[in-house]
């Protein structure tokens, strides 16, 4: 059972960053369990249903910063249950030649609702 979680977690953060990468909304929240909690920069955001991102301002502020993708650089389950999962990570922005704009830690939160696992909670040291 716990491989078989810690699996569907890994896949789900992939999906996730893929989405993001891309910047495909929809794709990025099919990701989520709702509400979803961002707390970042001092400021906790809760997004009570898909479609409340404007995918314009995001796309501004990171290629603002010369942002063209981002990577996970690390990915640990650091406590598990059969229906929630904390995740230490760390993930790198990137520019278009490959250079480094950032690194940040964070930690993610998934629940398992309705028989699929989602992001509920992210908690990150980035803009």
């Amino acid at each position: 059972m716990k491989e078989k979680i810690e699996a569907e977690i890994i896949e789900v953060l992939d999906t996730w960053m893929a989405a993001f990468n891309r910047l495909d909304i929809v794709a990025w929240e099919k990701t989520f369990h709702f509400p979803h909690y961002r707390l970042a920069a001092g400021n906790m955001r809760i997004l009570n249903e898909p479609g409340e991102q404007d995918v314009e301002r995001i796309r501004k502020n990171l290629t603002a910063r010369g942002w063209h993708h981002s990577g996970w650089d690390r990915r640990n389950i650091v406590h598990a249950s059969e229906s929630k999962v904390h995740v230490d990570t760390q993930f790198t922005r990137y520019r278009a030649d490959g250079t480094v704009i950032a690194s940040y830690e964070s930690l993610y939160v998934l629940t398992c609702e309705v028989g699929r696992w989602g992001i509920k909670l992210r908690s990150s040291f980035a803009p």
